[in-house]
């Protein structure tokens, strides 16, 4: 038995540079890897998937990532994911699970990682890149050490429905603005996340971003005065989580 780290990631900033024939949304994007993680454990002389600390929300069956992953490699083996990575977060959750699986397996080339999902060339690199296209071109980019607050909304968006949301907004003739350009989207998707995100930057008075299509939100830096017991969320209860970028 081993056990495998699976990290996640937190997309800083997100453009979208342009839509393919195929209909997939060519993006740039700055990706970095995080602390907060995943583990599985992983025996090669067994055949089984087991997901443990997801409250039922992943499958076990053929279409989990892991499952996916391992048919992609050839390989099988018994694992139990440990998940610590909250589902539905937008923070790579699955897309990391998979990349690990890569890893294990000796790595495999950007486009087959891509045909698993558009986040899981960088989760199989890891550390902090410059993501392009549909996922698959991932440039590394010097480390820096930085301290994130992670805000995590007891509800997810549905990426699928950001982007459809995201198109609509275009023939409607609006343009995108800031750092990233689907946070407005994502609000219309899912009201509350505005809600949220202006809340806390009443309360806390620093910029709170959006990472990638939500519904997590982070701030740069560790927030000393994050939300208590003391101080109710209009949107319902909060995880507050203080992780740091990672090389690996």
């Amino acid at each position: 038995m081993i056990t495998l780290r699976a990290p996640a990631k937190v997309t800083r900033y997100l453009e979208v540079t342009g839509r393919r024939a195929d209909g997939l949304h060519e993006l740039r994007s700055e990706m970095v890897t995080v602390e907060l993680a995943d583990a599985l454990d992983v025996d090669e002389h067994a055949d089984y998937l087991r997901v443990r600390d997801a409250g039922g929300a992943v499958p076990e069956d053929e279409t989990n990532l892991v499952a996916r992953a391992l048919r992609l490699v050839a390989r099988r083996a018994g694992v139990t994911v440990r998940k610590a990575i909250p589902v539905g977060g937008g923070l790579g959750g699955g897309s990391a699970d998979a990349a690990a699986i890569l890893r294990w397996a000796g790595g495999v080339s950007a486009e087959r990682a891509l045909t698993l999902g558009s986040d899981v060339p960088f989760c199989q690199v890891g550390g902090r890149a410059l993501v392009e296209g549909v996922g698959e071109r991932v440039t590394s980019l010097a480390f820096e050490r930085r301290d994130l607050t992670l805000i995590l909304a007891p509800f997810g968006v549905d990426t699928r429905a950001c982007y459809a949301a995201y198109d609509e907004m275009r023939a409607e003739r609006w343009s995108p603005r800031g750092s990233n350009h689907l946070e407005e989207p994502a609000a219309r998707v899912e009201p509350r996340l505005a809600e949220l995100r202006e809340w806390l930057r009443a309360e806390w008075g620093v910029p709170v971003h959006l990472a990638g299509s939500g519904s997590t939100l982070f701030v740069d830096g560790r927030v000393s005065d994050a939300p208590s017991s003391s101080l109710i969320s209009p949107v319902g209860s909060l995880r507050i989580l203080v992780t740091s970028t990672t090389s690996a």
